[in-house]
């Protein structure tokens, strides 16, 4: 039978790594309260391409 619940995966992809034109993408995956978080989640994470942290935004 299937899980029920209101827990989803979401995908976490960095914003300013598109934009600074350098290969390869950082994206992180993390759950989220479907419930209680209605819209895109938007959380500071390390990006160790760039070697700083930025914003990752929801996708998908």
């Amino acid at each position: 039978m299937a899980k029920k619940g209101n827990r989803v995966q979401v995908i976490l992809e960095c914003t300013e790594h598109k934009n600074s034109g350098v290969p390869g993408t950082s994206r992180y995956i993390t759950t989220k309260n479907r419930k209680n978080t209605t819209e895109r989640l938007e959380i500071k994470k390390y990006n160790p391409i760039l070697k700083k942290h930025t914003i990752h935004k929801e996708i998908k």
